[in-house]
């Protein structure tokens, strides 16, 4: 008996981060002393703060039945007022913000909450790989929209065929971005709200690294362009804001019922958000805002010798404004895989190929940030011995 995978799962390529973690695992098996900068991961703990509200909210047996619904109150009353308190406008706790179990989780189960099947997913390419899965896991037919390094990673709406433009359902963007690191102004986020009303268009904005930003310049958040209450869904994170991707916490915030429907998926497809990790994160979010400084501080840090460095390699790059992740041009003669298999196999770096976000990333390459200043300095000098 032939039980095959359903045609959406065969659809998807493979996820990108799962075939580096083979070749990882493989390299480690071979004694390969690796610098792993592929994957966004802080290495940094989760602050002790943090960590002492889990301990405390563990002992309680309140935290020990089903998270049902959308998130405890005082979660979501945090998260607004964080919100507010960051960006300026302020969202109802009691249905226009919704806890998630981590910001990935909302935004794959997004498309399920507002597409039909034809409908088109307008998705930034490279992008990061689960706005292509959700919107193919709701039967929707994804379009991408390249990011070129010559517009500063913007898309341009006026290059959307107009027969794809009339079927499009939601519109993803995501900065800071991944995996360019490029960050959006203000000015842009009117562009694209004033098009999605203009279209009748979803827009989903993914705000993962707000907080992860250098020189002082705070992102702005799309919910800051006047409109955008009417069109917009933004989706944010706690994991590397207060380095806690292993606890899988997020929230959503966003026009009414936009943030229902996902809700409505949520309650019929997971029990929600453990609740003593709700508990963590209002710690996190009610924390001083030296928390987070010195966290960017660390970044900043990591971030100025690095790119020098790779600079001196006769590396083509540039200094993100944001994010954790450095966006860089494969020498010339090679391919983003070849590069990366080079520097892989010859110099023990794990690094991300640029076409593994989308057809528009080929000729690039991404590492992390998420490493300590010694072990970046030591990529460095191997990443020059390899450029002879």
């Amino acid at each position: 008996m032939d039980f095959a995978v359903s045609q959406r799962l065969k659809a998807l390529p493979p996820y990108l981060f799962i075939e580096i973690d083979k070749k990882k695992k493989a390299a480690l098996e071979r004694g390969v002393d690796l610098i792993d900068l592929g994957v966004g991961d802080p290495d940094l703990p989760t602050p002790k703060p943090i960590l002492a509200s889990l301990a405390k909210a563990s002992l309680n047996p309140a935290n020990h039945q089903y998270p049902l619904g959308q998130g405890l109150p005082a979660f979501r009353k945090t998260a607004a007022d964080w919100f507010a308190r960051r960006f300026g406008p302020r969202f109802d706790p009691n249905g226009e913000v919704l806890a998630l179990i981590g910001s990935k989780e909302g935004i794959g189960h997004f498309p399920l909450a507002v597409m039909d099947p034809g409908q088109v997913g307008l998705i930034p390419d490279p992008g990061y790989p689960v706005y292509n899965a959700g919107t193919l896991f709701a039967g929707g037919e994804p379009v991408f929209m390249p990011l070129l390094e010559k517009n500063g990673y913007l898309p341009d709406f006026g290059k959307i065929p107009a027969a794809k433009l009339k079927r499009a359902r939601v519109l993803w963007l995501n900065y800071p971005n991944n995996p360019t690191a490029a960050t959006a102004p203000l000015s842009f986020f009117k562009e694209a709200v004033a098009f999605c009303r203009r279209h009748g268009i979803i827009l989903a904005h993914d705000m993962a690294y707000s907080e992860v930003y250098y020189d002082g310049q705070a992102p702005h958040s799309v919910m800051e362009a006047p409109g955008a209450r009417e069109v917009a869904i933004e989706f944010h994170s706690l994991s590397k804001t207060f380095n806690m991707t292993g606890w899988r916490v997020g929230f959503a915030v966003g026009r009414r019922d936009l943030v229902q429907a996902l809700a409505s998926v949520k309650g019929n497809l997971d029990s929600g958000v453990v609740s003593a990790i709700q508990e963590m994160g209002i710690t996190g979010l009610n924390a001083p805002a030296a928390l987070t400084a010195g966290i960017r501080k660390v970044y900043q840090e990591r971030r100025d010798p690095f790119i020098a460095g790779l600079k001196q390699a006769g590396i083509k790059v540039k200094a993100p404004k944001a994010a954790f992740y450095v966006w860089a041009r494969v020498p010339q003669g090679e391919t983003s895989a070849s590069f990366c298999g080079r520097l892989l196999d010859q110099a023990g770096i794990v690094a991300t190929p640029g076409n593994g976000f989308g057809a528009s990333g080929e000729g690039y390459f991404r590492m992390t940030l998420c490493a300590p200043k010694a072990r970046l300095a030591q990529a460095v000098a191997r990443i020059k011995a390899l450029r002879g």
